[in-house]
């Protein structure tokens, strides 16, 4: 079975000593507990795709493909935390996760985003003009592309700084698991490990290469547009928190094109102009996506085939038909399937 004929797609994320694989109408989540046992979790799963047919249509599905991540993505590293810590309700049906948990998550994450990749580069970006020797205000072209530039090295500076603490370090390593699987399985190969590790980590439908689209979209964005607007009000200080708030809300439609740039970059890898949209994040993915061992392989595979078994979906049988895949061999730079997360949220 060649990938191109493969109608299922599935993506997944990295958790806590485990992988979450999710595929148009099921979940499962794989853990491997301090004993070495692995617990595995799956239920079915509807999108809001499914109920409103509307949501499917470009520039709409990117908001909520991404928003849907976020909630699953939270449930998976709950059970996880739960599971690797070796609790007797890890396994439990029957008390899922409440909303208002999920929100104040969700919640927290954004406005510590909102501080340190929202108003702290702005601010920065005002003060970045003493060492030019001029004042840098909103209404310059280069404050957002400095704004941009800060909010870039920001971001590469915290991946690489939590990737020193081990936990972390295995939860890149379970990510790069999550690809290589992904991968096997777009290839149409058997599932076993020895098909997995020889595969690529990276995979251009990661939520990292999203990420790094866009910022880059935005930063196009702000610097054309920005310094166009008139001033919102006299006062600076008040100016520029004005300007963080609408930059912030244009997120969700920079979100919209960015996933449809991600989408049209998958489906035509080989152009030129592809490759360079993709190329920051693959690259980044060499710091989040890091090489497993085959242990955290089986937990990768476990989750996979759980996610078929739901689907009813014929496990693969193809045979490796060469040596290790180059990432801009692998089929997973494929992502022309429609409401799919991308392949990973880590």
């Amino acid at each position: 079975m060649k990938h191109e004929d493969l109608p299922l797609a599935v993506g997944g994320q990295a958790v806590l000593e485990g992988v979450m694989m999710r595929s148009p109408h099921a979940m499962a989540i794989a853990v491997r507990r301090p004993d070495g046992t692995v617990i595995l979790k799956d239920e079915a799963y509807h999108s809001l795709a499914e109920r409103y047919p509307v949501l499917k249509r470009a520039f709409l599905r990117g908001p909520v493909i991404l928003v849907e991540a976020m909630v699953t993505g939270v449930k998976a590293l709950t059970f996880s935390a739960q599971a690797a810590l070796q609790e007797e309700d890890a396994d439990k049906e029957d008390e899922p996760l409440g909303w208002g948990s999920i929100a104040l998550t969700l919640g927290g994450a954004f406005l510590m985003a909102f501080l340190f990749f929202g108003f702290l580069p702005h601010w920065l970006s005002g003060k970045a003009g003493y060492l030019v020797g001029h004042t840098l205000t909103p209404a310059d072209f280069t404050f957002h592309a400095v704004d941009g530039l800060i909010k870039g090295t920001f971001l590469v500076l915290y991946i690489w700084g939590i990737s020193f603490f081990p936990d972390i370090r295995r939860v890149f390593e379970y990510h790069g698991a999550e690809h290589k699987s992904i991968c096997t399985f777009e290839a149409g190969e058997e599932l076993t490990v020895a098909n997995t590790r020889r595969h690529p980590t990276a995979h251009a439908r990661c939520g990292t290469s999203f990420i790094l689209v866009v910022l880059l979209v935005s930063i196009l964005i702000f610097t054309v547009f920005f310094p166009l607007f008139p001033a919102l009000t006299r006062r600076g200080l008040a100016n520029n928190f004005l300007q963080v708030i609408i930059k912030v809300g244009l997120m969700f439609p920079i979100a919209a094109l960015s996933y449809e740039i991600i989408r049209w970059g998958g489906k035509h890898s080989r152009h030129r102009l592809a490759q360079v949209l993709l190329w920051p994040g693959l690259a980044t993915q060499r710091l989040t996506a890091l090489e497993p061992d085959d242990s955290q392989l089986e937990v990768a595979l476990e989750a996979l085939k759980a996610v078929l078994a739901r689907e009813e979906y014929p496990l693969p049988e193809g045979q490796p038909a060469g040596d290790t895949l180059s990432c801009a061999e692998c089929p997973a730079l494929m992502s022309s399937r429609a409401g799919v997360p991308p392949a990973s949220g880590a």
